[in-house]
């Protein structure tokens, strides 16, 4: 994949700039050996873990072990990891797109895949020594070595720094003594390694360490935990008693426990956002299918207006996320090659990359994990009473997409995150926010001269967006200055507006980019869920930006700025989103799945 030619944009900077619709990357851009690993993956879930869903169910870890070892053998675990250890390779995009194909499996697996690729195997690719990376890579890549990552403890849980696990360095300085409690470990009944974070002795700052899995050496664990869903996804509490830790398995440096686990969790933030898109396809084309099939009234309830509706707007959510997730992911490798350019390691290049760009991983983490459940919620009702039966996969995909708003970091602190990250980037001068902020109330937002006719008022909406992020923006700062990163509902409004304003622009940059390459009539359905997203979007930055405003600002000054919000994302000519939604709902329909 080239990104030569590609306008460069750092993280969070699309709030600030317009960018060309040739300077995203689309699914549609997908390279040929990018849709080979597609399809090999579609294959394998659709032969190994469909007709055996149901075991997945009845808490069988060992299958969930047996189809980990399956993907390791297809090379499929190391997708990123340099071949001199044992992985492929591969660049960011095609990372996400396994762990968007993997999500289509099962809640447990999937899980199960993300921990051990993600937060398993990349402290250890990123911030390992030679010898660590030579000794322990090939080993995780292939599927001998499972491994899980350590940070969560009873009162150390989105506070992850106040952990009190300790590492006591011995007397004769050859290895560190770990003890301590950790919670809700992925991967901990099958792992042989755990990533584990300590503080070495009174330190203020956590320490990342490999630890190997012996429970000879002072390692025990719980039963595994009963819970919501992901019931194959083995899910235990890990407990260290004076576990002999040799020095040379200190990860990092001492004290940076705390940079690898956030930079571990910005990675799967942005991986959990892809990691639910064919989750929400095959949801979709299930629901479809039995629509088509389910007769009341002498008819399919397909014909029914009412399930046209969910059917609309679970393929335009679908179509927003996947927009969103490979836009944000070839942004991260163009920075890459950029940081690669400039002489940079591979390692260090993809930290920087995915550092600078973790607002957005906040945002598709927030995001698509929040449509997938509604995706799942919708998919239940359209099954009616059968819905509620764990006999169909709605039952199911509804209670494993739970889990997804919890990852990684709740969503309400990714949405606090995003914030607070866009005004530290504008301390640290990485971002002009100010004269942004002085130019909100005025029209100059960079143009880039594109027009097409049928998407025109969905071109100026998201422009206008933008605008309004800005003008709420300055106004929440004005009110509250540095106290605002307290004024949590404030914070989660912003966040709310950002969030929209990024899968609203992915949405239409991606259809704007595709009519230009195929024609109007080629795209007329997904012009339609462009429309229908925008709308959608444009009324949750009308509400939320009506919420601060009436809550920050005197009544004098309250006015001006609702009419002026109004005025803003209001259309010149309003869209027929009842007509549109039957037209997309009719277009799935008769191709009986998710077809974009």
């Amino acid at each position: 994949m080239s990104t030569e030619s590609k306008m460069k944009l750092d993280g969070g900077e699309f709030l600030l700039k317009n960018i060309s619709s040739n300077d995203i990357f689309t699914t549609e851009d997908f390279s040929e050996e990018q849709k080979m690993i597609r399809d090999t993956v579609i294959d394998f879930i659709d032969r190994e873990i469909w007709p055996q869903k149901m075991r997945f169910e009845e808490k069988d870890y060992d299958l969930t072990v047996e189809m980990m070892k399956k993907i390791g053998d297809l090379g499929l675990l190391g997708v990123n990891v340099d071949q001199d250890y044992g992985g492929l390779g591969m660049d960011f995009v095609s990372t996400m797109l396994v762990c968007d194909y993997i999500s289509g499996s099962s809640g447990s697996l999937a899980t199960a895949y993300g921990a051990h690729t993600g937060i398993a195997i990349l402290p250890i690719y990123l911030y390992g020594n030679e010898e660590q990376k030579n000794k322990y890579l090939p080993k995780l890549t292939s599927g001998e070595w499972f491994g899980s990552y350590c940070l969560t403890e009873p009162t150390a849980g989105s506070d992850a720094n106040s952990g009190k696990t300790k590492a006591e360095l011995s007397e004769d300085g050859t290895h560190y003594l770990i003890s301590g409690h950790k919670i809700w470990i992925s991967n901990a009944g099958f792992a042989n390694l755990f990533i584990v974070f300590a503080k070495i002795e009174d330190d203020k700052n956590l320490t990342g360490f490999i630890v190997e899995n012996d429970p000879n050496n002072g390692i025990s664990l719980s039963e595994e935990e009963k819970k919501l869903g992901i019931h194959s996804s083995s899910t235990r509490q890990v407990f260290f008693e004076k576990t002999k830790v040799p020095v040379e398995n200190l990860l990092g440096e001492r004290n940076g426990g705390f940079k690898i686990a956030m930079n571990a969790l910005n990675v799967g933030r942005i991986k959990l956002g892809a990691g639910n898109l064919d989750g929400q396809r095959r949801v979709i084309s299930g629901a479809v299918d039995y629509a088509n099939n389910r007769v009341q009234f002498k008819q399919p309830i397909s014909n029914f207006d009412s399930i046209k509706e969910k059917i609309a707007m679970m393929a335009a959510s679908c179509y927003a996320g996947e927009s969103s997730c490979y836009r944000a992911a070839s942004d991260v490798q163009s920075k890459i090659d950029e940081y690669i350019s400039n002489g940079l390691s591979k390692q260090e290049s993809e930290l920087k990359g995915v550092e600078n760009f973790a607002i957005e991983c906040s945002i598709l983490k927030v995001g698509v994990s929040e449509d997938m459940q509604n995706c799942a919620d919708e998919g239940i009702q359209i099954f009616g009473g059968m819905g509620f039966s764990a006999e169909t996969p709605m039952e199911s995909a509804w209670r494993d997409a739970r889990i997804g708003r919890i990852y990684e970091g709740t969503n309400e602190i990714n949405r606090m995150l995003m914030v607070g990250m866009l005004l530290k980037k504008a301390e640290k001068g990485e971002l002009d926010l100010i004269t942004a902020l002085e130019n909100s109330m005025k029209d100059n937002i960079e143009d880039n001269g594109e027009t097409i006719d049928e998407l025109l008022h969905e071109i100026d909406i998201v422009n206008n967006c933008k605008k309004v992020f800005l003008i709420i923006m300055g106004k929440a700062f004005e009110k509250y200055g540095e106290e605002i990163e307290k004024n949590q509902q404030v914070l989660l409004a912003l966040s709310d507006i950002m969030i929209e304003t990024y899968f609203s622009e992915s949405t239409l940059k991606r259809t704007i980019k595709n009519i230009k390459r195929s024609s109007v009539n080629d795209q007329s359905h997904q012009i339609e869920m462009a429309k229908l997203y925008i709308y959608e979007g444009s009324q949750i930055i009308l509400k939320k930006s009506k919420d601060i405003i009436i809550s920050s600002c005197d009544n004098k000054t309250q006015k001006g700025l609702l009419d002026k919000v109004e005025q803003l994302v209001s259309y010149n000519e309003n869209p027929n989103i009842f007509a549109i939604k039957k037209s997309i709902a009719d277009k799935i329909i008769s191709e009986n799945k998710y077809c974009f």
